[in-house]
């Protein structure tokens, strides 16, 4: 009998043994929202040394032949069907995943954020004035920068699958600070353009590159708040920013240099610092913490037989491919096919609009209004903080309704009435009113974290998810690109023709794409589950050996929504 046939029954037979009577629940209900605030609900059940393990279809002896590991899984090694863990386990091995894998990941976000927006600071000091650029230059850099980031989307992403995101996110963001230094150097319209577009090459596919790297260590229902926090040390860098622009750009005269130079120079410095610890804080995966600088690794072999099982029986298609294993043309192709993405795609290019002109110009706007650049800078501070409380709400509401299209539009829900009111102002509006408005505007609920989560839950399989962060950030990306040119010198200093275009955009996300977004996939799941439903067990099973369908396009794959 070959090998692979004993392999096999050996597999089934170890699950028919084990069985499933002593698995957790695959969902507790609806816990509470104080309940969700403070993770009671899942780290501290009743009893805490009760099994937490979740049923899957690896408790299945039909169905778990058809999703084993790949043989070129890095953690094939740790895959054990039959293992099984407490809460205690399990709460302790979340907590530290959060604090040696999250914690770094916001921090590496941060160094993003710092080097990308600093160009708004480095605006209220006068960079335009200072280079003759008109505020077409600046859209138009902008521009460059976004279409740059865009075009590295996907080639950032076929390297960082085959090198690695522990190797490759580090890489770029050592480039990047050189280049935000540089800008230290800046003389004019050509060399401002030069340095965004770089930026924006060299920048491109982080994101996705760290999306994907966070879900090698969490499960699809853990995944959305941690990326709430992700995008929350957005906002924690945005104040830490301001600071640092309040102090920095006093230096203005230093060696016969504007303030905004030295801001680049310097933060490109404290980025390139963090860029080289990064090399030295990314283990490729649960596995593989162990390296010459720590020999004794981050996990023991029991908290990495946890790690990997509990997220492979919540997500099997996790062990398609190893960590290194690169994508070709044809798996890019497939995915850019995969048309049952292209609804939340649709929502990636639309759901920002509305918000990015008034918080891109928000800097700009107050210096017409008469501010000093150094009140500007402490003024953006209030309405980020509340950001901060209002993405992590939101998310958290997402979760506790299980709902991501009809929580997501809550995001244009709270902008529409902003927008109209920013609208209705006077011709020459009082400074403090304005900044009322624009401030309570941008205090929205973000809710990028919950569709880039959606958008990774629905994508089913690595290759597919790793293509699908990509397409999803590139139409975020046009998005910017979209609002970056809606506010037009012709029409400032109030800007009127281009709220009204926002207020447009803003009805229509509410009122059509995200209802129409929840009809189209509960209508792909009713078709699904109707042929799935009239199949025996034996036609399930013939289903999944046979079938060339991959991923989210497999009749037993169900979309969230």
């Amino acid at each position: 009998m070959p090998a692979s046939i004993q392999k096999e029954r050996s597999f089934v037979k170890s699950i028919e043994i084990v069985g499933k009577t002593d698995l957790a629940p695959l969902t507790k209900g609806t816990p509470r929202f104080i309940d969700v605030l403070f993770r009671r609900y899942e780290l501290k059940p009743v009893d805490l040394d009760a099994i937490a393990t979740e049923e899957s279809v690896y408790d299945d002896p039909v169905l778990a032949p058809h999703f084993k590991p790949s043989p070129k899984y890095e953690n094939l090694h740790r895959f054990d069907p039959s293992a099984r863990w407490t809460y205690r386990e399990e709460r302790a091995i979340v907590r530290k995943i959060d604090w040696r894998i999250m914690l770094w990941a916001a921090i590496s976000f941060s160094a993003l954020n710092l080097d990308r927006n600093n160009l708004s600071n480095a605006n209220s000091d006068g960079i335009l004035k200072d280079l003759n650029l008109s505020t077409n230059d600046f859209n138009l850099g902008n521009t460059v920068f976004r279409l740059s980031f865009l075009c590295a989307e996907l080639p950032s992403q076929l390297v960082s699958k085959r090198l690695g995101p522990d190797r490759w996110i580090p890489i770029q963001m050592c480039l990047w600070s050189i280049v935000t230094s540089a800008q230290f150097w800046l003389s004019g319209r050509t060399s401002f353009l030069v340095c965004r577009a770089l930026l924006g090459f060299i920048q491109g596919g982080f994101i996705p590159d760290l999306i994907l790297y966070l879900s090698y260590f969490y499960k699809k229902t853990e995944l959305p708040l941690r990326l709430a926090y992700f995008w929350g040390s957005m906002n924690v860098c945005t104040v830490i920013g301001s600071f640092l622009a309040f102090g920095i750009l006093r230096m203005r005269g230093v060696n016969g240099k504007e303030g905004w130079r030295w801001l680049f120079l310097i933060e490109g410095l404290i980025t390139l610092s963090i860029g080289v610890a990064t090399f030295f804080q990314m283990p490729p995966s649960p596995t593989q913490s162990k390296a010459w600088f720590r020999p004794k690794g981050w996990f023991t072999e029991r908290e990495e037989v946890i790690m990997v099982n509990r997220v492979l029986r919540d997500d099997p298609t996790k062990s398609d491919m190893h960590n290194r294993q690169g994508l070709n043309l044809k798996d890019l192709w497939k995915g850019a096919l995969n048309f049952d993405l292209y609804p939340i795609y649709i929502l990636g290019l639309m759901f920002g609009l509305p918000s990015g002109p008034p918080s891109q110009y928000l800097t700009l706007s107050l210096k017409n209004l008469g501010f000093s650049t150094l009140d500007i800078n402490l003024l953006t501070i209030p309405s980020t903080v509340a950001g901060l409380f209002t993405l992590i709400g939101i998310t958290l509401l997402s979760e506790v309704f299980d709902s991501r299209s009809l929580v997501a539009a809550m995001q244009d829900v709270w902008v529409l009435p902003c927008l109209i009111a920013l609208y209705i102002l006077p011709a020459h509006p009082h400074p403090w009113t304005f900044y009322t408005v624009a401030s309570v505007l941008l205090s929205y609920p973000y809710t990028h974290a919950i569709q880039v989560a959606w958008a990774s839950r629905n994508a089913g399989g690595v290759a597919n998810r790793t293509i699908n962060a990509s397409l999803y950030n590139m139409f975020f990306q046009a998005s910017a690109i979209v609002y970056a040119n809606i506010y037009r010198a012709d029409d400032a200093p109030r800007y009127v023709r281009g709220n009204r275009n926002l207020i447009i955009i803003c009805a229509v996300n509410i009122f059509v794409l995200y209802p129409g977004t929840r009809f189209y996939y509960k209508w792909r799941n009713a078709q699904r589950e109707k042929k799935w439903s009239a199949m025996s067990e034996e036609e399930k099973s013939d289903y999944l050996s046979t079938t060339k369908d991959e991923g989210n396009q497999r009749l037993n794959f169900r979309f969230a929504y």
